[in-house]
């Protein structure tokens, strides 16, 4: 890190940073605002009256839990395959990964629906799970590989030479210094799985199985929405992922910068 020591070149940066932080602000503050015209708290309650509403964080719950697992065992495994084992083209491989970031979701829907209904996972949660790691694993793996850069190769010989195989060294040296990268995996993944809309929207069929990006549905008339309500909704879905990003933001912050330096 490093610090500024004059006044003015102080007095600059804040300015800078304010204005950067504007563009922002703006629309939470339209969000919030708006989401109380009309019946003000009466918005958010009639939000909280969705039938099921409790049943919709739950199952964005079952959706970012699955999903925090499956990307954080399998990026962990794939970075620590990349970083420090000795595989044949192991560097093509890994480009080969980093092409799927060029993929965009929605031209993904129609092959995953496909897969989806011949499978027979359509309407269940793992037609959304598997899609959404598959989307995460790439650049999970790469910010994760580059944190595992950072760990010395010492460690591992060491744990060699005493006779752990592989998998011990994974488990044993890797995932216990690993914790600052698993921090950041985690809100990443949560965020980006909490606030999925297309794969629920497409793969969730039932009407027991919504999830919560989906509450601002019930406010939409075919002629015209009720935006406050619409906009509460969209408050309330964000929460969570604010608060869990305000909680772990120095873990997260410190496993990211790690990761982005080699």
């Amino acid at each position: 890190m490093f610090e500024t020591r004059s006044r003015l070149s102080r007095a600059v940066l804040q300015i800078v940073l304010t204005i950067a932080v504007i563009p922002f602000l703006i629309p939470i503050y339209t969000m919030v605002a708006r989401s109380f015209e009309g019946a003000g708290w009466g918005n958010y309650a009639a939000v909280l009256g969705v039938p099921g509403f409790a049943r919709f964080f739950l199952n964005s719950a079952i959706v970012a839990g699955g999903s925090i697992v499956l990307v954080y065992v399998t990026t962990m495994m794939a970075a620590f395959g990349f970083s420090k084992l000795r595989i044949r083209n192991k560097e093509v491989y890994f480009w080969l990964m980093m092409v799927a970031l060029t993929l965009p979701e929605v031209v993904l829907i129609a092959p995953l629906y496909a897969t989806a209904v011949s499978l027979g996972l359509l309407g269940t949660f793992w037609s959304v799970i598997l899609p959404i790691v598959a989307l995460q694993i790439p650049f999970t793996v790469l910010i994760a590989r580059g944190y595992v850069d950072g760990i010395p190769d010492t460690l591992f010989e060491a744990a060699r030479l005493d006779g752990a195989g592989t998998w011990r060294m994974f488990w044993s040296v890797l995932v216990p210094l690993a914790r600052p990268i698993a921090v950041a995996l985690l809100v990443l993944v949560l965020i980006n799985a909490w606030n999925a809309y297309l794969l629920p929207k497409v793969f969730l069929i039932n009407d027991d199985m919504g999830v919560v990006t989906l509450l601002p549905e019930f406010f939409r008339r075919q002629y015209n929405d009720d935006t406050p309500k619409v906009l509460a909704a969209a408050v309330v879905t964000a929460i969570p992922t604010i608060v869990a990003y305000i909680a772990l933001q120095k873990q997260f912050e410190r496993g990211m910068a790690a990761g982005a330096i080699k």
